[in-house]
């Protein structure tokens, strides 16, 4: 996949837009419908919904769920985000009236539903290829053409053409009407003019405010339509960090950096794996294999949204296929422990993003000691990791954290002084919070 460059600049801009208040210090889960049963269906799915629950989760992010088109399929099954039909379910997964009982029962268990948007191109077989040929892209010939060389099973989507936009509006706030789903994820959002998400974003806070999560990196994106744009910066650093391409010093320099241009109330999608990743690339576990555990919290406790992606509570070592039926083999293992600590600890910790209290501290191990402190009003955290293969005996030169600190993520009896001397081993890591916090965390688990 390709991405795009950020556009960077002197100041960060001002957003125009408003977050919904219960965005902050919540997770993302991507669920994958077609693997997360041996049905594939949205009713197996929602047996899963209690254990989502427990799993302490506040977003489900669903992959597309409308019909997959049959011409140029890729595999048995086709890929999600070929679309045939936006307002339609795939019949393979179920009926609209049973996705709308199913967005309905994860609101009662206080979650929230968003779904793929895949705006940028659609399935060759597309009822706009009849109804609305002047909505697509065309070769010299006149023919439809796929938006690049690999994506031979999709056509390309003319934003030049301003009833296009009418109409894709329209689509995106049926699902908003007909279901109550409460925002959407935005397949290449970067692809598609930002003009456009300017104006689904004025006419989608129209019906109700919106979440909108964006697959781009770009900064502009923010100002009038999206909420979040993807951290892919840092899953590549991370990459890195595990194939001991990059140090924790590096790791550390790349996160300062990160947060100065990002406009004040929007965030950045934080991971391990997604779809992509895990498909093309491999399993988290695959690509950070010792790393995982003390990446995994870096990921939920920088400021930001965490994602989990289906499967990866369940330790999973699958790269799902894509185009073919593939079931996650969901078994116990201790990632849902730790997810479930984390998703927790999140909103205790999350620096809003209006104010990040970000600083990353200096350490006398800085090639593998990762220190971070996270600060908001009335709370200290106090995030270590080392990201070595070796027990690192580490000294932090920070001066500005008096007081003692608890082990947030382990119940235990001992007391941490940032101005003492720390110990840990190999690929491990502390997560430390201030007495003064309001809620004693580690008495929870």
């Amino acid at each position: 996949m390709t991405h795009s460059h950020r556009m960077t600049e002197k100041l960060p801009m001002k957003r125009k837009i408003r977050t919904p208040d219960w965005v902050n210090g919540i997770t993302v889960y991507e669920v994958n419908l077609r693997q997360y049963t041996k049905e594939g269906t949205i009713k197996a799915f929602e047996g899963h919904l209690p254990r989502l629950k427990e799993l302490g989760v506040g977003i489900l992010w669903f992959m597309p769920i409308q019909p997959i088109g049959e011409k140029n399929r890729k595999g048995t099954l086709g890929s999600y985000y070929s679309i045939s039909n936006y307002t339609l379910v795939n019949p393979e997964f179920g009926t609209l009236v049973e996705f709308k009982s199913l967005v309905k029962k994860i609101h009662e268990l206080g979650m929230k539903v968003i779904i793929d948007w895949v705006a940028n191109h659609t399935a060759w077989d597309h009822h706009w290829t009849i109804d609305h040929p002047e909505f697509y892209s065309k070769d010299k010939e006149g023919n439809f053409k796929a938006p690049v060389e690999d994506w031979e099973d999709v056509i390309h989507l003319d934003y030049g053409n301003a009833d296009l936009w009418d109409e894709m509006i329209k689509q995106m706030s049926f699902w908003l009407k007909e279901t109550d789903i409460d925002g959407f994820r935005c397949d290449m959002a970067h692809l598609v003019p930002t003009l456009f998400w300017n104006r689904a974003r004025r006419d989608l806070d129209k019906i109700k405010p919106v979440y909108m999560l964006a697959e781009s990196e770009n900064f502009d994106l923010l100002e009038y339509a999206f909420d979040t744009i993807y951290n892919w910066k840092l899953l590549h650093a991370m990459n890195d960090v595990a194939s001991g391409k990059l140090s924790a010093q590096g790791l550390a320099e790349l996160i300062s950096n990160e947060f100065k241009y990002l406009p004040k109330g929007a965030s950045f999608l934080n991971f391990t794996s997604n779809h992509d990743e895990n498909s093309w690339q491999g399993s988290a576990i695959e690509r950070l294999h010792y790393f995982l555990e003390p990446l995994t919290v870096l990921t939920f406790l920088l400021p930001g949204m965490p994602l989990i992606y289906s499967g990866q509570e369940a330790g999973n070592y699958q790269r799902l296929k894509f185009f073919d039926k593939d079931e996650i083999d969901w078994k116990e293992d201790k990632m849902f422990s730790l997810f479930q600590k984390l998703a927790r600890l999140e909103p205790e910790i999350d620096n809003s993003p209006e104010n990040p209290g970000l600083k990353v501290i200096k350490t006398d191990a800085p090639g593998k000691i990762l220190a971070i402190s996270l600060a908001k009003e009335g709370m200290h955290c106090l995030l270590l990791l080392n990201l070595s293969a070796k027990d690192v005996n580490f000294n932090l030169k920070f001066e500005h954290l008096p007081g003692t600190f608890y082990n947030a993520l382990k119940k235990d009896d001992l007391e941490y002084s940032c101005h003492g001397g720390f110990s840990l081993n190999a690929y491990t890591y502390l997560v430390l919070l201030k007495e003064s916090t309001s809620i004693k965390l580690s008495s929870n688990f």
